[in-house]
């Protein structure tokens, strides 16, 4: 049976770099009055995050909401790049392909 091409069938804000380990494209929107998934823009996921942008902790809501859409433990998901950044990419390590379907609205 031939290997299905993963990238035909992600999302345009996912890409696998490596069995088990996909790369997220998110703008992040902390501060706001619920932590929900809100939509894709500029070819990104937007994530709105209850918690404020200091001390970390709107990275941690970030990765905390998105591991729980996805079923993971949040040890599962990390801020790869642009911590200090509205525009992140989120590792995201897992056995099986999440179903991205669970971060649209």
């Amino acid at each position: 049976m031939p290997a299905v091409d993963a990238s035909d069938t992600l999302p345009p804000f996912v890409s696998q770099t490596a069995d088990g380990v996909w790369h997220l494209l998110v703008h992040a929107l902390p501060g706001a009055k619920k932590s929900e998934f809100s939509g894709i823009r500029e070819g990104r996921l937007c994530i709105r995050v209850a918690a404020p942008a200091v001390e970390n902790k709107a990275n941690a809501a970030l990765a905390a909401l998105t591991a729980r859409a996805l079923g993971l433990r949040q040890a599962k998901v990390s801020v790869l790049s642009g911590a200090k950044s509205r525009q992140k990419c989120l590792r995201i390590a897992a056995d099986a392909e999440p179903d991205w379907k669970r971060l649209l609205p």
